[in-house]
């Protein structure tokens, strides 16, 4: 049996998976946020659950918004921020007492979807999460493929590929957790779709409620649906230019729009390079579970 672990900005999921891929067991909690102790305590507390109802793991995998650094062993480049410069895997260890993997929760929910998601059967896999952050990750034959930084298909801090008036204007009122402007990330997450609607209507809402209002026809709403679909579509093209994989799939709380599928690869033709894209754009599978089922078969 294999136990996964979710870690996100608001929750943190834990799933007994059978060989099979057969869930045996779910749990999740809210995340202790800002705070590192209480988040392994968490951890621990969750994984000491899931396994008094399914039995014992035979291994535990890690999911983060984040990476680790090859040459400190530390967290680094994770929006919950708290995470960062923390010897995760060795703390981890000692608090569930065995050995765990850690990844990128992007690449968990490439790995779940290559292996028996929307993707499966595909060599080359691009995973997406567009959520509270924006996450990218790459799976290679089912394998996740971190690099030698930990950052392989980390595009949600790329800049926003051939950026239009208005999305140089937007940057220099939104800037990123990271340090920089122009991140696609600032653009494509759940909060970004929502600071755009709130800079031309002064009006904060969520963004399951912007797109309510776009689907009932109020203007504003829709476009800044438009928008928000022409920056995805720039920003995965980006991606095809770089990569080229044979699939990409979408995860997080804004892959729930079933309106961005019709004409996202369209859009994405406009940009990339040679004016094709046969590219698919498919919604994960697996849906939120797609991560943390991707960090149970990281091993």
């Amino acid at each position: 049996m294999r136990i996964g672990v979710d870690v996100g900005g608001t929750k943190i999921e834990a799933i007994a998976l059978s060989d099979k891929g057969e869930s045996l067991y779910r749990e999740r909690i809210p995340t202790p946020s800002h705070s590192y102790i209480h988040t392994l305590q968490a951890i621990g507390s969750l994984v000491s659950k899931i396994e008094s109802m399914a039995g014992p793991g035979d291994s535990i995998g890690i999911g983060i918004p984040g990476t680790i650094s090859s040459t400190t062993n530390r967290v680094k480049n994770a929006n919950s921020v708290w995470l960062n410069n923390m010897y995760l895997v060795t703390d981890l260890e000692r608090t569930l007492d065995r050995p765990v993997r850690v990844a990128n929760d992007a690449n968990c929910l490439a790995v779940s979807e290559a292996i028996d998601g929307a993707a499966a059967g595909f060599h080359a896999v691009f995973g997406v999460i567009i959520g509270t952050g924006c996450g990218g990750g790459i799976a290679l034959n089912g394998k996740a493929h971190i690099g030698i930084n930990g950052v392989a298909g980390e595009w949600g801090h790329n800049p926003l590929p051939w950026p239009n008036d208005e999305d140089l204007i937007y940057q220099t009122k939104v800037p990123c957790y990271c340090g920089k402007r122009g991140c696609v990330e600032t653009y494509v997450s759940g909060p970004g779709f929502s600071k755009d609607y709130s800079l031309h209507t002064n009006e904060t809402l969520e963004a399951s409620q912007i797109v309510e209002l776009a689907l009932g026809g109020e203007s504003h709403a829709k476009e800044c649906l438009d928008r928000y679909k022409q920056r995805l579509g720039k920003a995965l093209a980006g991606i095809v230019n770089t990569l080229d994989p044979d699939v990409i799939v979408l995860g997080g709380g804004m892959s729930n729009i079933d309106s961005l599928y019709p004409n996202i690869e369209s859009i994405m033709s406009d940009w990339v390079f040679g004016k094709e894209c046969q590219t698919p754009v498919v919604k994960a599978k697996h849906g939120d579970s797609s991560g943390v089922r991707g960090a149970a078969w990281l091993w």
